[in-house]
């Protein structure tokens, strides 16, 4: 008798038994065994009647709900600058834009000759030029990022930059 009134007393504590509450855990409490109530103490949240459920158990989106965005798939930090290393390593594109490039030599062109006097340019020149352009700056950018590698760094700096070109003999 004394067991039954343990478990009265346990069931009027919480109030009233949950949907998640197990029925084995309340019949076993009434019927001596050492087990007790296994549901989550609710505390102040919300009580799960209150949850809108479909019949698998999944809550439901309301009407006038934002809707459910997927998560976006995150790369671990560099695996995405691997890919584009790789992808510029294959390729013998252009890095540089044709257009800015011309507009850019033109305007050199322009201050550094004689002034008043207008240039024409042959396409395959200005490609010349850029490719050259291009060209130097890679190979730069390798001497770099070796000297910063020297250091034991992985990033470049501008001083790695002028020691590159002073050990190649360009001058700064």
């Amino acid at each position: 008798m004394a067991r039954l009134s343990i478990a009265g007393n346990r069931l009027n504590r919480l109030g009233s038994i949950s949907p998640k509450t197990p029925r084995s855990a309340v019949s076993n409490s009434a019927s001596g065994s050492a087990r007790t109530h296994t549901g989550t103490p609710r505390g102040n949240k919300t009580p799960i009647r209150n949850v809108i459920t479909s019949s698998t158990g999944i809550s439901r989106n309301q009407p006038g709900d934002p809707l459910p965005i997927a998560k976006k798939y995150r790369y671990k930090p560099g695996t995405l600058a691997l890919r584009e290393i790789k992808r510029y390593q294959k390729s013998t594109d252009l890095l540089l834009r044709k257009l800015p490039f011309a507009r850019l030599v033109r305007e050199i062109a322009q201050e550094n000759f004689i002034q008043g006097e207008m240039f024409q340019w042959q396409s395959v020149a200005i490609l010349a030029l850029q490719e050259a352009a291009e060209a130097f700056l890679v190979g730069l950018l390798e001497d770099t990022n070796l000297c910063a590698l020297h250091a034991k760094r992985v990033t470049i700096m501008q001083k790695d930059i002028q020691l590159a070109r002073r050990i190649r003999g360009d001058g700064i």
